[in-house]
């Protein structure tokens, strides 16, 4: 029996609703296996289950930047574009981690090598995609993260909101790429 033919038999079929509602954010982050589960964990602990729009880019901020092609710039903004006419989104989350090979690709393996070069970069790549932002959407606010790789988050710009201090898991950590015993 076709579709059609079920509406007609009085089978109503359901359709997905037009893609529109609210969401708290736009979450922007790297593309590295190694923390994604990290990335939902931090976001459901902030009680944000639901409630934001994602968009992955190798590099995270610098993706948005263009520094990976400009093309990924466009990307992003089109995104930021469309999540605030769908979504109304009233704020952008960027979440950037340490030890991105991305990073290592743009400015080089010894930027990121010391802790405090590295999250200084990290910021600073912040504060101009944060300065782009207010141009483009002075009304949208802006929250800069970094992730450690233990899964533990550090504020670079902005506040969390709700304000809740996010902890590494308990558990320890067990990399794909451990080395077999």
């Amino acid at each position: 029996m076709s579709l059609g033919a079920l509406s007609v038999a009085g089978l109503a079929l359901s359709r997905p609703s037009f893609a529109g509602g609210h969401a708290d954010a736009l979450v922007l982050n790297c593309m590295d296996y190694r923390l994604v589960d990290e990335g939902v964990r931090y976001f459901t602990q902030r009680g944000l289950t639901d409630k934001y729009d994602q968009v992955i880019l190798a590099g995270a901020s610098i993706g948005a930047l263009g520094k990976l092609g400009a093309e990924w710039a466009s990307t992003f903004w089109k995104h930021v574009d469309t999540a605030k006419s769908l979504h109304s989104i009233k704020r952008v989350i960027v979440m950037d981690h340490r030890d991105c090979g991305a990073y290592k690709i743009v400015f080089g393996a010894e930027t990121i090598a010391d802790r405090d070069l590295e999250t200084a970069l990290h910021r600073s790549q912040m504060i101009v995609l944060q300065k782009q932002l207010k141009a483009k959407h002075a009304d949208l606010e802006f929250e800069a993260l970094l992730m450690n790789l233990d899964g533990s988050v550090e504020q670079l710009l902005g506040s969390a909101k709700p304000q809740t201090a996010v902890q590494a898991p308990t558990q320890p950590r067990v990399l794909n790429n451990a080395p077999k015993h």
